[in-house]
């Protein structure tokens, strides 16, 4: 089951979070679309159900049921991004009309996968108090959450399913061939986890979105107004 919210009229913008937060993190966010909005929980975080395994087309598929008939725009950080640009690909049954990612990590070393590898084998901590939870389910995200834990026994855990951490890196390149609408890379312009050399490589005319990191949409809302323009919210 996806956890969904929704508002707005007109044109549809589908906006997906990152790896570990929720789609809380678009609040400042989908006020200035001009249209209608649709906000989900990937699968696995927040008020969403797990997957039994997670690779980005099962998170397409998950995202895809939930989305109406008809054109829509769709914005995804981070994972997210990287689902969006599979819906894209039109695989999935979505009428994607344009596609921006923002803070897609487009370079990963053999570390790093071996390290997300590891974190998702492990188990779900459990703390005695919600506020340690919030704070850990935090981290995992690196924004603030508010809807990123769930009781457990006597104490509380973050919500996030662990194994979604094993999906792995995503072949951009091959997604950006095969999208059937127009694409939008953005990243900050200090963002680590996607620096600008690495988006200008692999769009040559991406967006760099100054003054903000990682979770742009999170620290200055308004920075993601050039990329909602690309989608047709000007």
């Amino acid at each position: 089951m996806i956890h969904v919210e929704r508002g707005g009229s007109g044109p549809l913008l589908v906006l997906l979070h990152g790896l570990g937060a929720t789609g809380e993190v678009w609040r400042g966010v989908v006020d200035r679309w001009p249209g209608s909005w649709l906000v989900p929980d990937l699968p696995g975080h927040g008020r969403s159900g797990p997957l039994e395994r997670y690779s980005f087309g099962s998170f397409a598929a998950a995202v895809a049921a939930v989305v109406p008939a008809g054109p829509v725009a769709v914005l995804g950080h981070s994972l997210g991004g990287v689902v969006a640009l599979t819906l894209a690909s039109g695989w999935f049954g979505v009428d994607v009309s344009a596609v921006a990612g923002v803070g897609v990590k487009l370079r990963w070393t053999p570390e790093e996968l071996e390290r997300a590898a590891g974190l998702a084998t492990r188990p779900p901590k459990v703390f005695e108090t919600r506020a340690e939870a919030v704070d850990r389910a935090s981290k995992l995200a690196g924004v603030p959450l508010e809807h990123g834990v769930v009781p457990d026994g006597d104490g509380w855990r973050p919500v996030l399913d662990m194994a979604a951490f094993g999906v792995g890196a995503p072949d951009v390149e091959g997604l950006l061939a095969a999208a059937k609408a127009p694409v939008t890379l953005a990243a900050g312009e200090h963002d680590h986890m996607c620096p600008s050399t690495d988006l200008l490589a692999a769009s040559p005319g991406g967006m760099v979105l100054a003054g903000v990191g990682h979770n742009a949409h999170v620290e200055q809302p308004e920075s993601i107004d050039p990329v909602l323009a690309a989608l047709g919210g000007s």
